[in-house]
């Protein structure tokens, strides 16, 4: 039994939090860190006991491509900032984590600086991947490499170099050393060698005990990456698509069987890392069609097997929309002071708060076993260990009667009583909600604010198309913009019969260029 198994997770992009400037210009620090250190007391407020920060270290744009990782990032302050700033989260009993991007470094990172200098003469044209002096790139450079996603700003380490290996390593114990830090996320993990993670687990194994090590996984047999010789957790994304398209489809079996197949792959000691958004991906009110589910997403966020995890702004219900060629909208600036009140007077931050303190006082949420007890298309019913979970995503009131050792249950958001007899409980749960239903002896206090349904707007007031068909004439769809193109294929789909609001949706949630031309071009005209 870990620290980690126990933890709910805040997760902070700092530099969106902090404002800082969107580019490095090599001025002087800038102590915007301390400026956040108010949120600490705002993260245990909401019952999360852990903190995922990051990135951290200096570094030229968004902080991913990395310019040195011994020092912060001069737009968010000192190395004497962040000692204090985790000294005060470990004051307030908050673990944290810083992420780690070590699959790739920066342009300016003192090892590819040396190569572009030197070439071929470079002591460290072995710590990159598939460098070709005899290409090039839009740098110019002279040589080609590999580099993460395509995107040549971020050049890729070659983690089997043992030089590679150790400088990292040390990286880790200097992070520990200095900043007295409790884990790492891994981002990119789900390409990073192999060898490279045991080196970093018994790296992690050294440095402190149960230093946690988690990384970021798109998809894939997750127990490949989270094993005894590699990582400690990964990114859950398969939950975190299922959380929300389940609500929007109105389809719990997409949840269930997400989770059981999980279960099925991973030993039962494997607990992932649960979201519903991150610094990556839109935030959860922008990807819900019916904003109540709000409710139910995060009852099973948090009672779920794995660890829940928030991403900051979330528990206010702010949304974000990818726009495109940047993240920014998903990476905001907030000022605390603009939601003080939140716990008392949202509805949002006050179930994140009570299902904050249900899950840090129920160790059957913890380690209890996973039992489903009841399935439809609208409601979903399981046990961890001796609680019951029940949530429902129909706006109408729904009955459960499912297995329950006898004797007397408390809801836990809600205060309701109810009794277990004959091996079965009978309770109701009303539309868009959810409770967990805890055996007698405990208490909380009842949430009293109910997330509720954004207003439909009214059909006159629908938005009209952005572009009109006179201004896309004579234009290539390369030359067309995003907003063009997403008017292109309505009118393609409207060619061929009805669109519904569901497929309008999707095509405006599309914002890549080059697959909104894919996308025209599969029409037959």
């Amino acid at each position: 039994m870990s620290w980690y198994e126990e933890a709910v997770f805040y997760h902070i992009y700092p530099l969106g939090l902090c404002g800082a400037p969107e580019h490095n210009d090599g001025s002087a620090p800038v102590s915007r860190l301390n400026d956040i250190t108010d949120w600490i007391d705002h993260i245990a407020a909401i019952g999360c006991t852990g903190l995922y920060i990051g990135p951290l270290f200096e570094s030229t744009g968004h902080g991913y491509e990395t310019t040195d990782y011994h020092t912060l990032d001069r737009r968010l302050g000192t190395n004497k900032d962040l000692v204090s700033f985790v000294a005060k989260c470990h004051a307030r009993g908050i673990r944290v984590i810083f992420d780690g991007v070590f699959n790739h470094t920066g342009r300016e990172f003192f090892a590819f600086k040396d190569l572009r200098q030197n070439r071929e003469n470079s002591r460290y044209r072995d710590w990159y991947c598939n460098v070709n002096f005899w290409g090039n790139n839009e740098f110019n450079d002279g040589f080609s490499y590999e580099s993460w996603g395509g995107y040549n700003i971020m050049a890729k380490l070659n983690q089997r170099n043992p030089e590679v290996q150790n400088y990292i390593c040390d990286v880790i114990r200097y992070w520990v050393k200095e900043f007295d830090i409790d884990g790492i996320r891994l981002d990119a993990a789900d390409v990073l060698d192999f060898g490279f993670m045991k080196q970093l687990r018994r790296t992690a194994n050294e440095v402190k005990e149960d230093f946690w090590l988690m990384g970021e996984v798109i998809h894939g047999d997750y127990s490949r990456w989270a094993n005894d010789e590699t990582l400690h957790s990964v990114t859950n994304y398969a939950l975190h698509k299922g959380l929300y398209s389940g609500h929007n489809d109105h389809n719990y079996f997409e949840i269930a069987h997400t989770v059981k197949r999980q279960l099925d792959m991973c030993p039962r000691d494997l607990k992932l890392y649960n979201f519903v958004d991150n610094h990556d991906v839109e935030r959860i009110m922008s990807k819900l069609t019916d904003k109540s589910h709000y409710t139910p997403v995060h009852i099973l966020l948090y009672t779920l097997p794995g660890i829940p995890s928030i991403y900051y702004g979330s528990e206010f219900g702010i949304e974000g929309k990818k726009t495109w060629g940047t993240d920014a909208p998903l990476r905001p600036q907030l000022n605390l002071s603009d939601y003080k009140d939140a716990i008392a007077e949202n509805p949002c931050t006050q179930l994140i708060a009570a299902l904050g303190k249900i899950h840090s006082a129920t160790p059957d949420l913890w380690y209890g076993d996973y039992r489903e007890l009841s399935l439809t298309t609208s409601q979903y019913a399981f046990a961890r260990g001796n609680v019951i979970v029940t949530v429902n995503n129909a706006p109408s009131e729904a009955s459960f009667d499912v297995a329950a050792a006898d004797g007397e249950y408390t809801g836990a958001l809600s205060g309701t009583k109810a009794k277990a007899s004959g091996g079965r409980l009978k309770v109701s749960v009303s539309g868009c909600s959810g409770e967990i239903w805890i055996p007698a002896g405990k208490k909380f206090k009842p949430v009293t604010k109910k997330v509720k349904p954004q207003p439909k707007p009214k059909q006159e007031e629908k938005a009209k198309p952005a572009v009109t068909k006179e201004q896309r004439a004579g234009k290539s769809l390369e030359e067309m913009s995003v907003e063009e193109l997403q008017e292109e294929v309505l009118d393609r789909m409207r060619a061929n019969g009805p669109v519904t609001d569901q497929m309008e949706r999707d095509v405006r949630n599309n914002i890549w260029h080059d697959s909104l031309v894919s996308w025209v071009r599969s029409f037959r005209r």
